[in-house]
């Protein structure tokens, strides 16, 4: 017989919980983050599924084999299976969460198109019904034969309906609208969200099946529910991205099955989810020419290098203490690069407001984008424009030199593969340069800031 239940105050943030309330979280140090909360009965919920043995014997991994074409499933997108690693691992659990309407179901639909040509998907929807679900499936063309629908909030409903239908692949939207019997509390709340997490779990490595979970953010932008669930699930996906704009971007942040580098580039039109397999183009479109301020930078996401153009405008202040603002670029390191112009190149910024714009929403975190950045304040003070066959990178030391990065063949393919025929990087990158420079392409090694300048400039 399961024990009674008790009231105990769960953190949402990260999961801890307490006898009895705190204005401040013991876990994370977060202020009013503990919620009331009935705790599980002992057992109850572990025993409803069933999924796994009761006894597990443990085995040498050197008799675990892996049989060909079962290792991973693809999706259709290789956008998608880029960011999962090279496909969907059997029996993995993955995380997808976003903005509300980003776009999560609508890719999570679109990938059914695919996968339920060959195989089966049982698609578990707790916020739409069967009917609703249809009218979305024709509108962006998903008529597989091998797609299942099920409209159910109870998860004890679900695991059964996996155990009777075995299908290859489970979809939940969302796992906050599921609901487990043995939890008295409401369907969202943390201790909802990480038992229904618990269940899907030991299904899923039970019965070796994927299962994609759709999950709502909160207003800090993490994924609602405690903390815990990241750490429960193999994959966390997110999904970012303007409401204003068309684009989209497909991150890892956690996956225990590849890289959590590399970006998946979607565009949203009318149809659905279309996929950018040349992000540097899409980044690149409508630049002006010949414009003071304006340099192109190459990042390396995972793999990938991906072309960017930094807009820098700088203006006399109108005030005692000029502004200081950044769009896709760490403030902190804004203001770094300023004072070590002034400090290191002799550019004066002191009585000049500084405002640096990364064009398509792509937020720039690598310090190879530091000379970019410089050598678009710097174009924008002198009123001089950098020539439009110039791409740029290179991390800024304090010193005012310019340091080596890595991956430097692989922008310079990318830089030549869209047309540029200048390319400014570090000199000691140089020296370590293994590949072979494409035909027409310059290389410029600097040293100094200023250098580089003198070296774009006309």
């Amino acid at each position: 017989m399961a024990g009674k239940s008790k009231v105990i105050y769960c953190c949402s943030e990260c999961g801890y919980e307490a006898s009895k309330w705190y204005g401040k979280c013991p876990g994370c140090g977060q202020w009013n983050t503990m919620q009331e909360e009935l705790s599980v009965p002992a057992g109850s919920v572990i025993g409803s599924t069933g999924a796994r043995p009761a006894t597990a014997r443990a085995v040498y991994l050197r008799d675990l084999s892996l049989q060909e074409g079962e290792k991973r499933y693809g999706t259709g997108m290789p956008e998608l299976d880029r960011v999962l690693g090279g496909g969907l691992v059997k029996g993995s659990l993955v995380l997808l969460g976003g903005e509300p309407g980003i776009g999560k179901s609508t890719l999570l639909m679109q990938i059914c198109k695919t996968l339920g040509e060959n195989m089966t998907v049982l698609y578990v929807s707790g916020e739409e019904s069967g009917h609703q679900l249809k009218l979305r499936a024709n509108r962006l063309g998903v008529n597989a034969d091998g797609l299942m629908i099920l409209a159910e909030t109870s998860l004890e409903s679900v695991v059964e309906q996996m155990r009777a239908v075995s299908p290859d692949i489970v979809i939940v939207d969302s796992i906050q609208t599921m609901n487990c019997a043995a939890v008295t509390s409401s369907p969202g709340s943390v201790t909802q969200v990480r038992e229904c997490t618990n269940l899907l779990m030991r299904a899923a490595k039970g019965m070796d099946i994927p299962v994609f979970l759709v999950g709502h953010v909160n207003k800090d932008g993490a994924i609602a529910g405690p903390k815990v669930l990241e750490h429960i699930v193999d994959t966390v996906l997110t999904f970012e991205g303007e409401r204003n704009l068309s684009y989209r971007l497909l991150r890892a942040v956690k996956n225990r099955y590849g890289s959590t580098n590399e970006i998946g580039v979607f565009e949203m039109r009318d149809t659905g989810l279309c996929e950018v397999p040349n992000p540097s183009m899409m980044l690149l479109s409508g630049r002006p020419k010949n414009v003071s301020g304006t340099c192109v930078a190459c990042v390396m996401e995972g793999s990938r290098p991906i072309l960017a153009e930094v807009q820098g405008l700088v203006t006399p202040t109108g005030f005692g203490n000029p502004r200081r603002m950044s769009t896709g670029f760490d403030y902190n390191r804004l203001s770094l690069l300023l004072a070590v112009l002034e400090k290191r190149a002799g550019y004066f910024f002191g009585n000049q407001d500084a405002y640096i714009n990364v064009v398509g929403g792509l937020k720039l975190d690598e310090p190879a984008a530091d000379l970019t950045v410089a050598l678009s304040l710097v174009s924008s003070l002198k009123d001089q424009a950098v020539d439009d066959r110039v791409i740029a990178f290179g991390e800024v030391g304090l010193a005012g030199e310019i340091r080596a990065v890595g991956h430097a063949a692989a922008r310079i393919s990318e830089a030549a593969r869209l047309g540029f025929t200048r390319i400014v990087l570090p000199r000691h990158n140089l020296k370590n340069l293994e590949c072979a420079v494409p035909e027409g392409v310059e290389l410029l090694g600097v040293r100094t800031i200023r250098q580089a300048f003198d070296a774009v400039v006309g």
